[in-house]
């Protein structure tokens, strides 16, 4: 063999080897997703909150005071939801969260058959589920920690009866349609008011639970509806959307407003007097309760399936008293 061609031999053999090893280095990077250990011996437990939306304020404060429960008792909480409020994501968080074999699973509920299938997967495989904000009767959860969505809509409608005098012609702004719990709220609304015939329902909009979807939801309201003289929120940023909705449109028309939930921004608009009241709820106290019961149910079943936290009607002179920060 001449060496010209032994030479050419030896620069494919190297070029090959090296190729191969760039291919196998390539292929790990690639396919191999390193993650983070968690050593189970670390902790009592590992459980997951699944939230409806991973930024939004109101299910970052039920993080909060989950995390707060967690830490006291060493347990390993991990936090995860969609980008934006979207069922088949948190769905697929659900069944990713079962097939890990977490210890004990804190879900908001979502309609239909696939979470009621799910739950009924995580409870054969022996993992506790508990629906928080958000319940689903039919399916198995060991139990659901939150508002009684039916009574806050009825003291809503208490409130729109209690804030005006007169015909009122209402728009409604909600989170979103097929969430249970606005259409709970919805529900015990309509059931309050029905008895009062002054109060009429003009339409409902939705807002994908965020502060422009419901600027933009009041301001299609009153394009269509020039009779409306007052608006309800139902979720946590529609109050404040109902009011940029409102500047928006630049009408000097004042419209009683009652919203959903106190974050810090509805806080400061009942101060200013551009929102009448909303109905607080306390998620940081959701959390806490929901590790807690989950804690519980590592050794033992619940005999009350349903527990509800604290509902009630915020006006301004109630600011100066509040208790208890963060609310929903």
């Amino acid at each position: 063999m001449s060496n010209s061609r032994l030479l050419v031999y030896t620069l494919s053999g190297v070029i090959f080897c090296i190729c191969f090893i760039g291919m196998l280095i390539y292929g790990y990077k690639t396919f191999i997703i390193q993650t983070e250990k968690v050593e189970s011996a670390d902790y009592n437990y590992h459980f997951a909150l699944i939230a409806e939306e991973a930024d939004n304020e109101y299910w970052r404060q039920v993080e909060e005071g989950a995390k707060k429960a967690a830490a006291e008792h060493d347990i390993y909480l991990e936090y995860l939801a969609p980008s934006r409020a979207n069922n088949d994501k948190l769905l697929k968080l659900l069944d990713r969260m079962i097939s890990a074999k977490v210890d004990g699973i804190i879900v908001q509920g979502v309609p239909g058959e696939r979470f009621v299938d799910l739950v009924h997967k995580g409870v054969e495989r022996g993992i506790p589920i508990i629906t928080v904000d958000t319940d689903v009767q039919s399916s198995e959860r060991k139990a659901y920690i939150g508002t009684d969505n039916f009574y806050a809509g009825k003291l809503a409608g208490k409130a729109v009866i209690e804030n005006t005098t007169g015909e009122q012609y209402v728009g409604i702004v909600t989170g979103r349609y097929n969430a249970i719990n606005q259409q709970r709220r919805l529900e015990g609304f309509k059931h309050v008011i029905k008895q009062t015939p002054r109060i009429h329902i003009v339409d409902i909009e939705e807002s994908n639970i965020t502060a422009i979807g419901a600027a933009q939801a009041t301001y299609s309201l009153l394009k269509q509806h020039p009779s409306i003289t007052m608006f309800v929120g139902t979720s946590a940023l529609d109050g404040i959307g109902i009011v940029d909705g409102i500047q928006e449109i630049g009408t000097y028309k004042e419209f009683p407003i009652i919203a959903f939930d106190l974050l810090p921004e509805t806080q400061g608009l009942i101060r200013e007097g551009k929102i009448d009241a909303t109905i607080a709820q306390y998620p940081k106290k959701m959390g806490i309760k929901s590790v807690n019961v989950m804690i519980e149910l590592q050794n033992n079943d619940l005999l009350n399936k349903e527990i509800y936290t604290d509902t009630k009607v915020i006006e301004k002179r109630d600011l100066s008293s509040l208790k208890y920060g963060g609310l929903k």
